[in-house]
Formats: structure tokens, sequence, C-alpha cells
């Protein structure tokens, strides 16, 4: 004959019944298989909207927290997708808190490539890419990102933004042409010296 103590089923011979719940497990494994994946692709979009290595890796951990908080719903679409949109929100959310904000100057950027060799000139062309980025405007700049460096169509980025297609495609436009006269005037600089 089985008794209950406090609520918990206790047979005749002192044990007791434990009933485990391996969702947590599983979900923990689940989402830490998730992050290992993600996260260099966040740590890389955070340092292209903000410019700031140490507001990027702020940023892709409370996404990822945000993202773990609401696993069940963020797993049932498209995981990568729900990180990339809280991660947005989240820097859309400091720059309104910080709007007078100092972003990094390229010199002070992490360097992916080791100096010398056939990565000199590659470097030399992302540290340009990177100089014009930061002079577009915040909204310009994450859509470009959004779109042409971490090749999300349309409708990713008009999602992830909280925007219409319309205006990805306008903003992308304005911001690619700025992002060329910029980069033509870095090459005429560069070519003058």
């Amino acid at each position: 004959m089985t008794t209950l103590i406090g609520g918990v089923p206790v047979e005749p011979d002192g044990m007791v019944e434990v009933i485990v719940d391996h969702t947590l497990h599983d979900r923990a494994a689940e989402f830490t298989a998730f992050m290992v994946e993600a996260e260099p692709l966040l740590n890389r979009m955070a340092w292209l909207l903000c410019g700031d290595v140490h507001r990027a890796e702020e940023l892709v951990q409370q996404a990822l927290v945000r993202t773990y908080v609401a696993w069940p719903r963020a797993r049932s679409g498209d995981p990568l997708a729900y990180a990339r949109k809280t991660l947005t929100n989240l820097r859309i959310d400091t720059w309104r808190r910080h709007r007078r904000e100092l972003l990094t100057s390229p010199e002070g950027m992490p360097e992916l490539i080791a100096a010398g060799g056939a990565g000199t000139h590659t470097h030399a062309d992302r540290d340009v890419l990177v100089r014009a980025l930061l002079q577009l405007s915040p909204r310009r700049r994450r859509v470009v990102v959004l779109r042409y460096l971490l090749d999300l169509s349309e409708r990713e980025v008009a999602d992830d933004l909280s925007i219409s297609v319309g205006t990805v495609k306008s903003t992308a436009s304005r911001g690619l042409d700025q992002l060329r006269t910029l980069l033509s005037v870095s090459t005429v600089a560069e070519e003058s010296r």
C-alpha cells in the first residue's frame, strides 16, 4: 500500500518514487547546441551594428538569455531569426537610452585577419568598408548589415527590424549609394598617396 507524505508517494519499504523531468535537461542541451552554432554569427552582427566589441558581447549575451527564456516559442519557428530580432531590438533599445554615444574608432576594432602576407589587402579593404559603414546612419547601417553582410532576404530584414519590405528596399538602396560614394572617395584618397 502506497502512502502519501507531503504529496509524494512513499512505498511501504521507505522508497520514494521520484519522477524526473527530462525536458529541462533536453531544453538546456538543445539550447546549448543552438548557442554554439549561433553565437559567432550573433557576435559578428552585434559588432557590425554597434561598432564596439564590449557592447557587442553584452548584446549577444542579453539576446541569448532572452532567447533561452523564450526557447519553446523560439524553437517552434526559426530560433536564429528570433535571436537576431532580439539582438536588433536590444541594440535599438540601447540606442534610445544612449542617444549620444561614442563609437570606437576603426583603430580600436578587433582584428580578424593576421597582419602581413596575403591577408593584408583583405584587411585594408575591410577597414575601409568598416569606416564607411560607421558613417551611415544607424538605421541604414542595420539594413545594409543585415541585408548584404549577413545575406538575409528583404522579408527577413523587414521582419527583424519590424519595418515594411519597401522601407528595407529604399533604405538599402540609399545606404548602398552612400557607401559607394564613401568608398569611391576613400579609393581616390588612397590612390593620391
